[in-house]
């Protein structure tokens, strides 16, 4: 990662990101620029070291923030049309603390609104190309984000992963993307979706990137009470020899041959790095979306009630009393896949459903995260596609939810145990398009798994 001294200036960094994001501007990864403030920063940080003060770590650095952290710069709109034009009164904790070791946001990247999707294509202000082929999507929710790294505009992008959010566009799009343990990164101040899954991280070219942003924003945070103490070492841990599970439930039917492919050659070049690799079936984890399609919609539902036109975001003008006030603001400013999820999540949490669905769930949650431990008794680590094919056409899955939703069956076992989960590039298709593998551990362990991913990188 480059980070501005003597003879690179923060400015000049900043300039050529901003010049890069206007000749991919019609891949759309931004919502809005922050060209002047940018630009103001830099200059700053360039005095700085003129001085010969003490900068950051990240200090003149480029990066990219997906719509749902809050932050001074600019407007945070979740990619909404309920939050267009919303100033955010709050700074999130994760972009306090980067921005504080000096990296610069040029710009918000686009995401599915409120984070509701895996394609980019349920963003109020329209989808996000694939880096590869602009014919295919980028990926959700965080597509915008894994896009601007893939082109190069930035050296890194934030996200968050509620169940496959950061992974699955970093696959698409053929750059790092890691979800890490849950609580490792602070929630506050970015756009709740599903509390209990929620998890922060981040994008890059490679894994000591993703090490250095993610050693920047771990750590406890007083504002939520779900951040653990900070487990995160600046340098990566030596793993040779490690065990790792190759999930056969994950590599037969239904898996796209040539990405089946793509991760058994990752797997070889695992063994060829000096790790033990072993074919592991854990049987729970083909319970797991439906679980999670349970369990997030009932949060969402939850989340999503403060919309209410009244307190902030948008208010419809259709209104003549109180009731009509909120069915006219939800109405106009909830996408339909927002709809579709609090129409689920209140179904489930509703008196005559609660048992039957909700809270037998959470029980089969239990028994996965379960099924989870006992696997790490006898492995460091797991490995599996991301998804079950790479990147699809446009409009290829919109008409059809619950085809859409198969695109996570891989990514949410782990979101639902809180687990810290990778998405590493493992080839491309004969077309070209990226193949992801994803490695993930027992919580705590993030930092092996991107020891590990540096590993099979330093062999090519």
């Amino acid at each position: 990662m480059r980070i501005a001294n003597q003879t690179t200036k923060a400015v000049d960094l900043v300039r050529e990101a901003l010049d890069k994001a206007k000749k991919f501007e019609d891949y759309h990864c931004f919502i809005s620029m922050n060209e002047a403030r940018a630009l103001e920063k830099a200059r700053e940080i360039d005095e700085k070291i003129a001085r010969g003060e003490e900068v950051g770590r990240l200090a003149g650095v480029p990066y990219a923030l997906k719509d749902n952290y809050l932050s001074p710069d600019g407007v945070t709109t979740a990619a909404a049309k309920m939050l267009d034009n919303f100033p955010a009164p709050i700074t999130a904790t994760a972009v306090k603390r980067i921005e504080a070791e000096g990296a610069i946001m040029i710009g918000r990247s686009n995401l599915d609104a409120y984070a509701h999707g895996s394609s980019t294509e349920n963003s109020y202000f329209g989808p996000t190309k694939n880096a590869v082929d602009p014919t295919r999507v980028a990926g959700g929710s965080s597509g915008g984000s894994a896009v601007a790294v893939a082109l190069g505009i930035v050296e890194f992008a934030l996200g968050s992963d509620t169940g496959g959010s950061i992974r699955q566009p970093a696959s698409y799009n053929g750059v790092y993307g890691i979800k890490p343990t849950y609580g490792t990164v602070s929630r506050y101040g970015v756009v709740a979706m599903a509390s209990s899954t929620d998890t922060m991280g981040c994008f890059a070219q490679n894994a000591d990137d993703v090490n250095l942003v993610m050693d920047v924003m771990a750590g406890k945070d007083a504002k939520d009470s779900t951040t653990l103490e900070k487990f995160w070492q600046p340098n990566l841990p030596e793993t040779k020899g490690k065990k790792i599970g190759l999930i056969s439930d994950f590599m037969g039917d239904g898996v796209d041959a040539e990405v089946a492919q793509g991760v058994k050659d990752y797997a070889a070049k695992l063994q060829k790095a000096g790790y033990e690799v072993e074919e592991v079936s854990i049987p729970m984890l083909k319970y797991g979306l439906a679980i999670y399609y349970i369990v997030q919609p009932a949060e969402v539902a939850s989340n999503l009630s403060r919309y209410d036109g009244v307190r902030y975001g948008l208010r419809s003008e259709k209104a003549q009393d109180l009731d009509s006030l909120y069915q006219e603001t939800r109405n106009e400013g909830f996408m339909p896949e927002n709809k579709r999820r609090i129409l689920i999540g209140n179904y489930v949490l509703s008196s005559g459903y609660f048992d039957a669905y909700y809270l037998k769930a959470q029980k089969a949650r239990t028994l996965l995260i379960d099924a989870y431990r006992k696997t790490f008794e006898k492995f460091d680590a797991l490995l599996c596609p991301v998804a079950p094919a790479p990147a699809f056409k446009f409009g290829e899955k919109t008409e059809d939810p619950l085809t859409m939703y198969m695109e996570d069956v891989m990514s949410v076992p782990q979101s639902l145990a809180g687990l810290p989960s990778i998405s590493v590039p493992a080839g491309t298709t004969k077309n070209g398009l990226p193949i992801g593998a994803q490695l993930s551990a027992w919580r705590g362990n993030d930092q092996m798994l991107l020891s590990i991913a540096k590993a099979v990188e330093e062999l090519s």
